[in-house]
């Protein structure tokens, strides 16, 4: 060979061949001749290094720059969704204007799916409170549902009545008078039972204002009739036995008054 000095042999164990115009790989600096100077051909350790893609928008044939690690997937339809400026694109992004309100989720809806909670907006896969930890209206921020304002308020023309108020005003005249009743059969009860002691109390409170028992006893409705009827009927019965126990011991007193008069 005249001239040895002249070019290098290919790096690659299978070739060695002595190439005059040996290339040297940019990733992992080794000579090859012509045949093995991809990274393919001669399994370059190092083309990871060097191997980067740059994908290219479908729809308007954009580069899009891709960093270490990313999916090319992934950011091509995040380009689609938010920075394409095609015409499908546009299109789509007009139709589905209902993002997700899940921090991280960039998902959008054709329609809107709103939690009936916190009223906010969120995606086929975040719709259920469970998936969004949903809190209510309490920490959200946001107003009451409509379904809700809808029963709790009611509104008397220019102003705006708290239906719950009246609703409750009659409930406490009622808790009250049973709150009353309820004092005065234990105060009176005693050696009696609890139910004979309503009864007395209840006969104890007509009888120190009859009038209004009259008109009172008009508005009844059926069961409280009953119970009335129910308290009389043991008032009358205690009475009766209250009697013929006074009769009993009053005869037995008399007795006894007739035994120690014969005796003396």
């Amino acid at each position: 060979m005249e001239f040895p000095h002249i070019g290098a042999n290919c790096g690659d164990k299978s070739c060695n061949m002595l190439d005059f115009l040996p290339m040297k790989c940019d990733a992992c600096s080794q000579v090859f001749c012509r045949d093995h100077i991809h990274y393919a051909t001669h399994n370059c350790p190092e083309s990871y290094k060097k191997d980067n893609q740059v994908p290219v928008c479908p729809l308007c044939n954009a580069a899009i720059p891709l960093k270490k690690g990313e999916s090319p997937d992934v950011v091509v339809g995040s380009h689609i969704d938010n920075d394409c400026q095609s015409d499908p694109a546009r299109q789509r992004r007009k139709i589905y204007t209902n993002k997700c309100a899940v921090k991280g989720c960039k998902q959008k809806e054709l329609i809107p799916v709103t939690c009936d909670r916190c009223q906010k907006n969120f995606c086929l896969k975040h719709r259920h409170e469970q998936d969004h930890k949903c809190y209510g209206t309490h920490n959200s921020g946001q107003a009451m549902s409509k379904a809700g304002a809808s029963g709790t308020r009611t509104s008397t023309g220019p102003f705006i009545v708290n239906s719950s108020q009246h609703s409750k005003q009659p409930e406490k005249k009622t808790n009250r008078s049973s709150q009353n009743t309820r004092m005065a059969a234990s105060s009176l009860q005693g050696h009696m039972s609890e139910d004979e002691a309503l009864a007395k109390a209840l006969q104890l409170s007509l009888e120190d204002n009859p009038q209004a028992a009259a008109p009172a006893s008009k508005k009844m409705t059926q069961q409280e009739e009953e119970d009335f009827q129910l308290a009389q009927a043991i008032a009358a019965s205690q009475a009766e036995n209250s009697r013929v126990h006074n009769a009993q011991s009053t005869g037995s007193s008399q007795s006894r008054d007739q035994k120690s008069c014969s005796i003396s």
